[in-house]
């Protein structure tokens, strides 16, 4: 028996002179998705701080990934004033598409 969710992590290279870019290199945002509903239902990121990570999370849980997601990513360009936004939105971007060519292409 399966699971009722799928796990998708990707990875974008982070903007250079950063913390996470010293750290790291990149940023890396791992999703749970329901596969029934394909609702966002648990996410984390490669960040430094807890607080990112949770920002994070409150504002892409319940993202529906079987839609289209640029109101998912305006909030972020609007709302998650950080260097690595744009690494951020490619890894969101990513994530989407990988969940649409693995899981819902197979359908």
């Amino acid at each position: 028996m399966g699971m009722p969710t799928v796990f998708i992590s990707t990875y974008a290279k982070a903007p250079q002179n950063t913390p996470m870019y010293e750290n790291n290199k990149q940023i890396g945002v791992m999703l749970e998705i329901q596969k029934q509903n394909h609702v966002v239902v648990n996410a984390d990121a490669t960040f430094i701080t807890e607080l990112a990570k949770d920002y994070l999370k409150r504002i892409v849980i319940g993202a529906d990934f079987s839609k289209d997601i640029s109101p998912l990513l305006k909030g972020i360009e609007k709302d998650f004033l950080i260097q690595s936004q744009g690494a951020l939105i490619v890894a969101l971007k990513v994530a989407h598409q990988k969940y649409h060519d693995n899981f819902l292409q197979k359908k």
